[in-house]
């Protein structure tokens, strides 16, 4: 058994053909790049792409199967040196019972699932080659589709304002629009953490998942999960998720919900942070107000959270949040040691400051543990180190 680091919410910007499949992510971010970002510089030994019902993305990792350079595990996953591919999709579902959108990961077992699963998408949505794409079918027939075919149904970023389960697709309750029965597990997304999510009751039996929503290679790792596994698969971290076999999530690391972008309420004009219940914006007069996941959180919450068990959360700020930490900067602690985890868990302040400033090492650390000052964000607009 080993504690492994995983990231189970990666998109592709572009195919091997340069053909768009999530239109927000970088051009940079392909299926090659990707693994190789997350095994050699990033230490992310599970990693979760949710674009791979896309029909290039499929034949891309046929090929790579075929040449030898990825190879399919009897556990389910595709494997790349040192880091496992769950295959993902990222979906969204409007039907008659949702009060909004709501975006959901399926993950299946093996490539042939996937091209199954993919096939099945084709015919009940308007273009599969794009990521994030509603499906025309209800969350609940999704569900079983899933479920029937061994795959694991996660709700995506689930309190994040736009597209998600709390944030408009229901009113106060996932069983709206969801069989509870089915659900694996639930992201929580950035501006969110567990004491947070624990205030709600119907959320105990399920497992939290901290992930990066990545859109381009630097953010591969922003938010993770330290999961205890015999190896890094499919199978494995289905039983994970469960808490079965010893298997289990031992730890969340995530962005302080400060630093989300929809912490607090804020205005969509000026950016503005507003008190929780106001109507218009302070500032500029405009009633064009997002509601952050703190105050949804307060009309959701049903009970204290305290005295529930679950995986430590762990508050972190990236090493691009950190005051002085550029792109050559991250480039030398990479170099030095080897991958973003490493710097992150493993290195002392004396070593860190052999390869950059002192005062950057000291930044470096108290990020680690969560000590610096922040200024919290909302309205679209992340939240910002003031240290």
């Amino acid at each position: 058994m080993k504690k492994i680091y995983a990231d189970l919410h990666i998109h592709i910007g572009r195919t091997y053909t340069g053909r768009a499949v999530k239109i927000t992510g970088a051009k940079t971010l392909t299926l090659d790049r990707i693994l190789v970002e997350a095994s050699e510089y990033k230490g992310i030994e599970l990693l979760g792409i949710i674009d791979c019902h896309s029909p290039e993305v499929i034949i891309e990792l046929e090929e790579g199967i075929a040449s030898g350079r990825y190879h399919e595990l009897e556990g389910g996953g595709i494997r790349y040196r040192s880091t496992t591919l769950l295959l993902g999709s990222e979906l969204e579902i409007y039907d008659e019972a949702c009060s909004g959108p709501i975006h959901v990961l399926a993950f299946m077992p093996t490539l042939a699932d996937m091209k199954q699963f993919s096939a099945w998408l084709s015919a009940r949505m308007k273009n599969i080659h794009l990521s994030s794409q509603r499906i025309y079918e209800t969350g609940l027939n999704l569900q079983k589709k899933v479920k029937e075919m061994g795959g694991l149904f996660i709700p995506a970023h689930i309190f994040t304002p736009h597209k998600s389960l709390y944030g408009k697709g229901v009113k106060s309750s996932l069983t709206e629009v969801f069989d509870s029965s089915m659900i694996d597990a639930v992201e929580l997304g950035l501006s969110c953490d567990t004491p947070m999510a624990s205030r709600v009751s119907e959320l105990n039996k399920y497992s939290f998942l901290t992930n990066s929503d990545a859109h381009s290679l630097g953010k591969i790792g922003r938010e993770y999960n330290e999961i205890y596994v015999q190896s890094a698969d499919f199978s494995e971290f289905a039983l994970a998720l469960k808490g079965q076999d010893n298997r289990k999530i031992t730890a969340n690391y995530g962005l302080d919900p400060l630093l989300g972008k929809y912490y607090q309420t804020a205005c969509e004009v000026c950016g503005e942070r507003t008190v929780s219940g106001a109507t218009a914006c302070a500032e500029c007069g405009s009633a064009r107000l997002t509601k952050g996941v703190s105050e949804r959180l307060r009309e959701l919450s049903d009970q204290s959270g305290k005295g529930i068990t679950r995986p430590r959360y762990v508050h972190q700020i990236p090493l691009q949040f950190v005051p002085g930490v550029g792109p050559k900067t991250l480039d030398k602690l990479k170099t030095a040691f080897g991958t973003e985890m490493a710097v992150l868990h493993e290195t002392s302040e004396e070593d860190l400051a052999r390869v950059v400033p002192p005062k950057t090492a000291a930044l470096i650390v108290k990020a680690r543990s969560g000590k610096l000052e922040l200024k919290a964000g909302g309205g679209g607009t992340y939240g910002k180190v003031k240290s």
